[in-house]
């Protein structure tokens, strides 16, 4: 079995990292990878799974990306996929397109994964066609269903985002050198009552609502302190400027720690007190606080998209009505005397096991093998 992904990049993201594990765990089983992308940081890891990588500006939002049309039907018929696996917008148009320059018997089937909430639009549309679509999520399936009624109930599968459960599992502790560097690196965080907050600084991750939040901790007497985990885009400084200040503002500026994007998001989320989810919209699936809950620790979150179905299952005791702070405030006062304890270990189907067998099943569905 051949399976080609098209994807705009491999540098860091959560599309990233899905394509990254399914080429991990595809490969081990004996199936072949292609990745076509811009390239990225994350090549060298994406080879390291025995994946070839081809380089191909097919993401671009611009109308010289149609010149990669010919470009890649091309390779299409060199490469023969039996699987062509879309993961996102701009690739997705582009393999379509390619699919049609073929004749019908050169043709792949055409996979596309669901991995964001997109605007709704034909843009978008595109994501919902083919002759399967994953949803990543309950509630992305239902969203489809929804904004795409021309896309068949039966064609859509969901198959949820994964963890490793050898890696990410209540057992798992940071080494003692680690927890002495990240005393070291950030002192102020010690005796501290530690809130993690990861995810790129961007205005849907609900940064801002870390101000009245921690206001209202510090008020009742707890040392609360926000860690907010992410890269800063280039760019998006101004936006960082923009929360800072209202940190000011809120008078809890020096209740909160910035640590840029980490690689070692593991040692972070185990170190930290309780992880927060405040997005402002839904997000697909939440791939960080199924990690902290798989690590045992607790997550508190906005009660709506995939972060809600994880709570659900896991502790519904963390679900908090989207966008109240005061609740928010409230649920981590109580947790900072008596602090839950999530369901483990980590149930189907969000093992990276279960993520896949599922893949591996849907694509022999199709396999000309």
């Amino acid at each position: 079995m051949k399976v080609m992904h098209l994807l705009p990049s491999l540098s860091s993201g959560g599309v990233e990292q899905v394509v990254l594990e399914l080429c991990e765990g595809l490969c081990a089983a004996g199936v072949e990878n292609i990745v076509v992308s811009a390239g990225g940081s994350m090549v060298p890891a994406i080879e390291a799974t025995g994946a070839r990588h081809i380089t191909r500006p097919i993401g671009k939002k611009s109308l010289l990306t149609l010149l990669q049309v010919g470009k890649t039907a091309r390779l299409i018929r060199e490469e023969k996929p039996d699987i062509l696996h879309l993961h996102s917008r701009v690739p997705a148009w582009v393999g379509h397109l390619a699919c049609r320059r073929l004749a019908p018997a050169e043709r792949p089937a055409i996979i596309s994964s669901f991995h964001g909430f997109h605007s709704v639009n034909a843009y978008s549309g595109i994501m919902a066609k083919g002759d399967k679509v994953i949803a990543v999520s309950r509630c992305m399936r239902e969203h489809i269903l929804e904004n795409y009624p021309s896309t068949p109930a039966e064609s859509i599968v969901v198959i949820p985002n994964s963890v490793d459960a050898t890696r990410f599992n209540p057992e798992y502790k940071p080494s003692a050198e680690w927890l002495e560097k990240w005393y070291h690196d950030y002192p102020e965080l010690k005796g501290k009552y530690t809130l993690c907050l990861p995810g790129r600084i961007t205005r849907l991750k609900g940064a801002p609502h870390l101000g009245p939040i921690l206001r209202q901790l510090r008020s009742k007497g707890i040392p609360a302190h926000a860690v907010v985990v992410g890269e800063t885009k280039k760019g998006k400084e101004s936006y960082r400027d923009e929360v800072q200040a209202g940190f000011a503002a809120e008078g809890v500026a020096d209740c909160v720690t910035w640590t840029g994007h980490r690689r070692d998001l593991a040692d972070v989320l185990s170190a930290c007190d309780v992880t927060l989810s405040l997005t402002l919209q839904p997000e697909s699936f939440g791939k960080t606080t199924l990690e902290a809950l798989s690590l045992g620790r607790p997550v508190a979150g906005y009660e709506h998209g995939g972060v809600g179905e994880q709570l659900e299952q896991f502790l519904p005791a963390g679900m908090v009505p989207t966008c109240d702070t005061q609740a928010m405030a409230d649920t981590l006062e109580a947790w900072y005397t008596e602090r839950p304890v999530p369901l483990t270990p980590v149930p189907a189907p969000y093992r990276r096991d279960d993520m896949i067998r599922a893949h591996i099943a849907l694509y022999q569905e199709f396999c000309k093998h």
